[in-house]
């Protein structure tokens, strides 16, 4: 088989393995795998096992087979998108994750540096996120409100170990106009440069308290519960879509209080709403704790957080709740004056979750045939496709299926009915495996007659005939039953992950197989700082619940107050 020699395009000759395509997916495959050539492949074709001898592919050649290397393998399929090849988690974990975020249209990288486009349909399932976690604040009684993207500079210096935590990762706006130059183009005009730079929001605790000290006057206006909806932005140096970008986009909780108790309650409360939000609409199982001094963040007294587990044996942090004590209030001079009437610093407290759970969300329940959605989040839960030859088959079908789809949509639940008669409904089923809808009805002719449909469910590939009697009903069943599924296969494969060990040195061995280890450690940044440089291992968090017994450190042998948890992480 020849490759792209022709074209002048630099592509080698080296074959990896062979992928079986109809030669009407030829240029789809060229432009998604091989972007730097956007021409058409010199290959053979494959005729009831012999070549043909063309030498030449296009498109609409008419041929039986192509032969593309090295894509995978797709065999006597013809119904198969090319979004469906991806690499497999087992051979190469990170290039099925990012196979998956590209080829399920969720998002794709940007032309600048470190950022990304989220696509429609990974921004319909951050919807889905950002508006069940919307519920659960107003809930809680919060409201929400909208700060500014661009934060003086003099505002990161009042709280000397915030802006420390985050220095090293800020964009600063230093100028406010360009001009054209006739040489040089569009330039920065040197003459409009700002007499105090503007810090691009990293996050918001400065310039929120520099607010709230005009908003809390006395005791009756606590607590102040705000969220905030918005994107910010971290100088990542190494990126990955969802999971580490210099934008993101994110809900910031900042509450006031006017007792220490108040403050610490309200860091537990939405702990827990994130780990309630994490396993009831993620299907995610997650463990609560409290970070270690080195892992806290930036400025808090304390910092909880909720760890989850993903496939490949790696944690991720999925949440965190900050408890900051009278810190900011301090450095912004905000006080209140209380029921004795007199003046105090407020309690305060920060949390915040992020599009990482997309990339969480992904890796916790996809497989090698594509995305896996949990009902909950899916933005279309059900997709209803015909099968019909004839515009009358087709016309009967549609009419038959109203009923369905109001019944579907009366019981809450999303429903599409695919009748684009442009595809097959082969390449349908395919395309919607792979981008992750719940479940899968279709309908035939003789369907019709039997008054039945065909329903596949996503979660484990299983398909059943069901009468179309009570339907609705027995979906709305199907998908509590897929979302049940997938949190108790994730919270059994992190139960098989995990174990607890004594010693160093079988914590060596255990942390090279992945997954949680609970073991004993002393206290110490100096013992936490070995083990992160010898193994990559670091702390989780120190868990919330579970066994507390007292032991000696594996490392030191030095009195240990519980286990913790350490992993290797995201």
């Amino acid at each position: 088989m020849r490759r792209c020699g022709p074209h002048g395009c630099g592509h080698g000759p080296v074959i990896d393995r062979v992928v079986h395509l109809r030669c009407g997916q030829l240029a789809r495959a060229t432009r998604q795998y091989q972007g730097e050539c956007r021409r058409d492949r010199w290959c053979d074709h494959q005729v009831g096992g012999a070549f043909h001898g063309r030498s030449f592919c296009t498109p609409c050649c008419g041929a039986s087979w192509l032969h593309l290397a090295p894509f995978g393998r797709i065999k006597n399929n013809t119904s198969r998108a090319v979004s469906d090849i991806l690499t497999k988690r087992a051979d190469d974990y990170a290039q099925w994750y990012n196979d998956l975020v590209l080829k399920a249209d969720l998002a794709e990288h940007s032309e600048v540096r470190g950022c990304m486009v989220i696509k429609p349909h990974g921004y319909a399932i951050w919807e889905k996120m950002r508006d069940a976690l919307d519920g659960m604040f107003k809930a809680t009684g919060h409201v929400n409100a909208y700060f500014p993207l661009f934060i003086p500079r003099s505002y990161f210096a009042r709280e000397a170990s915030h802006v420390e935590g985050f220095a090293k990762e800020c964009a600063v706006v230093t100028h406010y106009r360009l001009k054209s130059d006739p040489e040089k183009g569009i330039v920065v005009d040197p003459e409009a440069k700002l007499e105090e730079e503007l810090v691009v929001r990293p996050t918001s605790e400065t310039i929120i308290w520099n607010t709230y000290k005009g908003w809390i006057k006395s005791y009756r206006d606590l607590p102040l519960l705000v969220n905030q909806w918005a994107n910010v932005v971290r100088w990542e140096m190494r990126t990955r879509l969802f999971l580490r970008t210099a934008e993101f986009l994110w809900q910031e909780g900042h509450t006031a209080h006017a007792t220490k108790q108040d403050a610490e309650e309200e860091t537990m409360r939405m702990l827990d709403v994130y780990a309630r939000f994490a396993e009831e609409w993620l299907a995610m199982p997650v463990i609560k704790g409290v970070k270690t001094e080195s892992e806290r963040f930036a400025g808090a007294e304390d910092t909880y957080c909720i760890e989850a587990l993903m496939q490949d044996g790696k944690a991720l942090q999925a949440g965190t709740s900050h408890f900051l004590g009278q810190n900011f209030a301090k450095a912004f001079d905000v006080v209140f004056t209380n029921r004795e009437n007199r003046q105090e610093h407020v309690w305060a407290t920060s949390w915040g979750v992020s599009t990482r759970l997309m990339g969480a969300l992904i890796m916790t329940h996809s497989d090698d045939h594509g995305l896996v959605l949990p009902p909950k989040l899916a933005p279309v839960q059900v997709v209803v496709v015909p099968i019909s030859k004839t515009p009358e088959q087709l016309a009967a079908i549609t009419e038959r299926v109203q009923p369905i789809l109001r019944s579907l949509s009366e019981r809450g639940i999303t429903v599409k009915y695919d009748d684009d008669d442009t595809r097959k409904p082969g390449w349908k089923f395919a395309e919607y495996e792979f981008k992750g809808f719940p479940v899968r009805i279709a309908i035939g002719p003789r369907d019709l007659e039997n008054g039945t449909v065909e329903v596949a469910r996503r979660d484990t590939l299983e398909k059943e005939t069901l009468q179309v009697t009570d339907l609705a009903e027995k979906i709305e069943h199907l998908l509590q039953a897929i979302q049940s599924n997938l949190y108790e296969k994730a919270l059994q494969s992190r139960e098989e992950h995990t174990r607890a060990v004594d010693t160093y040195p079988e914590f060596k061995e255990a942390i090279e197989q992945g997954g949680l280890i609970y073991a004993h450690w002393d206290g110490t940044e100096a013992t936490e700082a070995r083990i992160k440089e010898e193994t990559k291992a670091t702390i989780r968090c120190i868990p919330l619940k579970g066994d507390t017994s007292p032991g000696k450190c594996m490392v030191t042998g030095a009195p240990s107050a519980q286990r913790v948890i350490f992993a290797r992480a995201y």
